[in-house]
């Protein structure tokens, strides 16, 4: 399986970004051998508006099959749900301890987005 974490600095150790669209960096982790690749967020981190859906399609591109997030606002969630991949939302910690409460089950897919757009 391939977990996208959105994260502060592209390192397994770094805390999960709570911003999904904001993120500077995400990581793609496979949850076989938890290896991972990192990628930036430049249009999403950057953009004025629309960061959300910017940053889920620099995901989407990556076809991962679930992202694990602090944060998602609508825009972004529609976005990723569009493009079948699933989302969880109230994600805290390190990306690895994410990734790894994902797997044991402490993280449920979501059913729809936690915050409002906008938020910073």
């Amino acid at each position: 399986m391939r977990i996208v974490v959105p994260v502060e600095r592209p390192d397994l150790n770094a805390q999960v970004d709570q911003r999904l669209g904001r993120a500077r960096h995400f990581l793609i982790v496979n949850s076989e051998d938890l290896s991972w690749e990192a990628f930036e967020n430049t249009e999403g981190s950057d953009a004025t508006q629309g960061a959300g859906i910017q940053a889920a399609r620099v995901i989407a591109s990556k076809s991962p099959d679930v992202v694990l997030a602090g944060n998602c606002g609508p825009k972004a969630f529609r976005a990723l749900q569009a493009a079948g991949i699933k989302v969880c939302v109230g994600v805290k910690g390190t990306a690895a301890e994410a990734v790894k409460g994902f797997l044991e089950g402490r993280y449920v897919v979501s059913e729809g987005p936690n915050v409002d757009g906008h938020w910073v």
